[in-house]
Order: structure tokens, then sequence, then C-alpha cells
């Protein structure tokens, strides 16, 4: 298979944006090749394509199927698999941020569960508890909006997602109508 200068680009630049949705730069190339590719891609052809060896792309399509990003496909009187996109570019983004809750936020709010229910030995750690517990407070409120957005369907995903900055204009009216009185719960929650 040959890239073309177009999906060459979108390839390695996706390849770049995947070591910063938690997985490398290699693995992020695959897939871009496999979400632009209209047919399902065997792993040599994978190999060719992107010139990695036959052994890098095993490794990376485990680490996509761990993710739960391919669909395998057979073809009869072919031994190899054959790997696309495990659903729409929605659904993919859903399973990438299921995913980085399961591998990132639960474990980061099961430390913080286990710290903040010790009794503090000093003022240092008093505060350092304050500071745990609004990282907690914000990891939970963050956690609880992706269940939300989970459960939706597609149509009400892309739904909200086409509201945009109308939602963030509704909240401001919604607060000067309350006389700039925030949201009680969250004051201690800064978002930059």
């Amino acid at each position: 298979m040959t890239m073309t200068p177009m999906v060459e680009r979108f390839v390695f630049h996706f390849g770049e944006m995947g070591s910063r949705w938690g997985f490398n730069r290699t693995v992020g190339q695959m897939y871009g090749l496999i979400v632009l590719s209209e047919a399902p891609l065997s792993a040599n052809e994978l190999a060719d394509a992107l010139g990695i060896s036959r052994g890098n792309v095993s490794m990376g399509l485990k680490e996509l199927q761990s993710w739960r990003l391919l669909k395998i496909h057979h073809i009869p009187g072919d031994r190899k698999e054959y790997f696309s996109p495990a659903g729409s570019i929605i659904e993919l983004a859903r399973r990438v941020l299921e995913e980085r809750v399961r591998r990132e936020v639960e474990p980061t709010l099961t430390l913080l569960r286990d710290l903040l229910i010790e009794n503090p030995a000093n003022s240092q750690e008093s505060y350092a508890q304050e500071k745990m517990r609004e990282i907690h407070d914000l990891l939970e409120v963050g956690m609880q909006w992706a269940q939300e957005i989970q459960a939706l369907s597609i149509d009400s995903v892309q739904t909200l997602l086409r509201l945009g900055t109308g939602v963030g204009k509704i909240l401001e009216f919604a607060e000067k109508f309350r006389g700039g009185k925030g949201n009680k719960e969250f004051e201690n929650i800064h978002i930059d």
C-alpha cells in the first residue's frame, strides 16, 4: 500500500497526537492509517506502508486491541487477519475516553480517597489534603460527566458537541441572573 502525500501527512500527525492520547507514535500512525483506509489492512500492509518491522506492527495491533479500537476481519482462503476501526469516529473517541478514565483517572481517585481518609500529621499534610480534596472533587465531577456522556446516544453526543460555546454563554447568563453567585459546591475548583 502506498500512501498519498495527504494521507501520509495525516498519518504522521496522528502519530504525534497519539502520543498525547495515551499510546506511542507508531501505534498512532498505524491507527491513523487504519482509520483512513477504505478496506481493512493486514499487518504486512501496515508494516510496508509505514516502513516499520512486522514485530512492531504486531505489538501495536495488540495495544490497539487492548483499547478496543480494532475490528478483526478474516477473508476466506486467507490465513491473515485484517484490521479496521471498531466503529464510527465518535464511538472510537468514546472508547478512548473510557479507557483513559479506567487507566488514569480511576487509579488516581483510588489513591486520593486513601490519602484523604488518613489523619494529617502536621499542617503541611493538612494543606496537602485540602489540595488533594480539590483534585478529588474535580475528578469526581469529570467522572460523572464522562459517565453521562457515555450513556448518551451517538446522536445526542453529536448534538451536545454542536452546542459548543452556546452552553458557556447560557451558563454565563445564568450566573449573571443569579447575581454572580456561582455554584458553591465547586467554588474552590479553579479551571484555567
